[in-house]
């Protein structure tokens, strides 16, 4: 079976592969299976560059998420160089470094924010991203994967929110987004207490994940095969319901069919909607021009 090509524009990414695998469909690979695909800074960074890029390409209307290698979609931050390396580093920690508090902090707090803005990055993207989770998936695969419109797993899946048992509380987006993402509360707070492991089954019972497939290449073919569904509707409609679903998320019902109304002023003149009843009565299938 032929390799899907690399999409135009995207091969000067280092730990990002993003290929083509079918017409208007993205499909990126965390790349370092070597190292679990744990990311450090270079790679968050790289992520919000990844997905800034696809935000606005006119040849992409759908994104599969997925990690490179069997072991892992990601084994969450790489301890190792946050200890080396930053504001999180031993070398931050030692006599003299911490001398003034509201300063240190204040690098903390840059710190964090970027970080976190580079992870929301994968929820700002105005194309739907389809996330598939395999084998380890703990810390910032729930960070990640909470980022994304639907989530698939395999049955492998181990997840966690791993954050307490090296010593803080999680802060790139799990604890604003997973109590959203699901129906229990008690379910978040159990798991986000106790950063013990769960499996593809108890996701799946309470909302984390959509689907469990038996292998992450049968994940990965179903989310192609969804991405490659959405992508053949009207990228005017796609992009609009996903905009409006999340501002729906975070805000009163009175408030987003007041902002529906205003999208849809301007979304409503689009020459996609002619174009689609047009093809339900001729029984055919639409095409849409690039957005």
């Amino acid at each position: 079976m032929a390799q899907p090509q690399r999409l135009a524009g995207y091969a000067g990414y280092q730990y990002f592969l993003v290929t083509s695998p079918a017409a208007f469909v993205a499909h990126v690979e965390i790349n370092r299976p070597d190292k679990l695909n744990a990311f450090f800074e270079a790679m968050w960074l790289e992520l919000r560059q990844v997905f800034q890029q696809l935000s606005s390409d006119p040849d992409v209307r759908a994104v599969v998420l997925s990690g490179a290698g069997d072991r892992a979609f990601t084994a969450g931050l790489d301890v190792k160089a946050a200890n080396e390396t930053g504001p999180l580093s031993s070398t931050n920690k030692g006599a003299g470094a911490a001398a003034d508090g509201a300063r240190n902090a204040a690098k903390l707090r840059r710190h964090i924010a970027e970080f976190q803005d580079c992870i929301s990055a994968v929820e700002r993207c105005e194309k739907p991203v389809i996330c598939v989770l395999h084998g380890i998936s703990i810390g910032l695969a729930i960070d990640i994967s909470c980022c994304a419109d639907i989530r698939l797993c395999s049955k492998d899946v181990v997840f966690a929110v791993k954050e307490v048992d090296i010593g803080l509380a999680a802060d790139i987006g799990t604890l604003a987004r997973l109590p959203k993402a699901v129906g229990s509360a008690s379910w978040v707070k159990d798991v986000c207490l106790t950063a013990r492991n769960f499996d593809a089954a108890e996701a799946l019972s309470v909302g984390f994940v959509s689907k469990v497939h038996e292998s992450k290449a049968a994940a990965l073919a179903a989310a192609l095969e969804t991405a490659g569904f959405i992508a053949s509707k009207s990228p005017v409609a796609v992009q609009g319901t996903k905009e409006l679903l999340n501002h729906s998320r975070d805000h009163t019902v009175a408030d987003n069919l007041r902002y529906t109304g205003v999208w849809n002023a301007a979304a409503l003149q689009t020459s996609d909607v002619p174009a689609a009843l047009m093809s339900g009565i001729q029984k055919r299938k639409p095409t849409f021009e690039k957005l």
